[in-house]
């Protein structure tokens, strides 16, 4: 059964969001047509296998709670989603992960091939900079400072300090026993980074002063290790049917996991304390976090 999001609630203003990402990211690539089509085709193969586009509403919904302008914002949306992506294509590669399943459909590599997959991922991750630094028409030097600062934001989530350095020490891991300490070190690095930056990034878009960045920089640390925890929690209690992927693909590679460190029901305790702190630090922000609060919620209770 279908349910329809009550108008005016945080769940219809998500749905509003997420149509408007999906515009914004079909505008911002080049149609399957042009040359040469078999990458843009790869392209929109992968970015348009049905995400739930969670960096780019957390950007969104950040920028929005300090009054930015949908239309600044949306650029730096499309480029957290394309790099979200490529970090994806690349993980299912044979030589990372090799995964054959991606959002219950074939993978890049599988559909593409293995050079061609790489070559979607990397163009994936030109386009988004790219597009960062189309500054719209006019703009001022306020408007700029922001891009950049945004841009360098997203630039250091994504580097050797953030989700290349955790995809490093995720592979380093295999087979080894690790502490809690460096489980956490991991998964703040491969998945909190990019998460963190979409909602850094965006609050710096909409001119966040440094009170709101600091409650927003604390709501990203909590909500982007919890995204990490649930989604060890579903690898290990899902089937890939509405997982959408392969699933307990972690427990045999002998992944550190939250699940495998700490246990499947300390996990689930961790991502709600971890909801919890997220929540707590909108609670200054009043009615301007709800649509953060709201996407807070959906990470940690999802299901699949």
């Amino acid at each position: 059964m279908t349910t329809t999001a009550a108008p005016g609630s945080p769940a219809a203003a998500v749905a509003t969001l997420r149509a408007a990402v999906e515009d914004a990211l079909d505008a911002a690539l080049p149609p399957e047509s042009d040359w040469p089509a078999t990458i843009h085709r790869a392209v929109r193969y992968s970015l348009f296998a049905g995400g739930k586009r969670i960096r780019p509403l957390l950007a969104l919904a950040a920028g929005e709670a300090i009054s930015g302008a949908r239309g600044e914002l949306l650029p730096f949306a499309c480029a957290v989603e394309m790099i979200h992506t490529y970090s994806l294509i690349h993980d299912d590669l044979p030589a990372m992960d090799n995964d054959d399943l991606r959002r219950g459909k074939p993978t890049s590599h599988k559909v593409f091939g293995e050079a061609i997959a790489i070559l979607a991922g990397d163009a994936l991750l030109t386009r988004a900079f790219h597009l960062l630094a189309q500054l719209p028409a006019g703009a001022g030097d306020a408007v700029v400072r922001r891009r950049l600062a945004a841009s360098a934001e997203l630039g250091l989530a994504c580097g050797t300090a953030g989700l290349i350095g955790g995809q490093v020490m995720d592979l380093e891991s295999e087979g080894k026993a690790i502490d809690a300490a460096s489980l956490e070190r991991l998964h703040r690095a491969k998945t909190g980074a990019l998460l963190k930056a979409s909602v850094r990034g965006g609050a710096i878009l909409g001119g966040a002063s440094d009170e709101d960045l600091a409650r927003l920089t604390r709501y990203a640390d909590a909500i982007g290790l919890a995204f990490q925890v649930v989604d060890d929690v579903l690898d290990a209690t899902e089937d890939a049917t509405r997982l959408g992927k392969t699933a307990g693909k972690d427990q045999a590679a002998r992944k550190a996991t939250y699940v495998s460190v700490h246990g499947l029901e300390r996990a689930r305790q961790l991502a709600a304390t971890l909801r919890e702190d997220a929540l707590a630090a909108l609670q200054p922000l009043g009615a301007r976090g709800a649509l953060l609060a709201a996407l807070g919620r959906e990470i940690v209770d999802r299901h699949s």
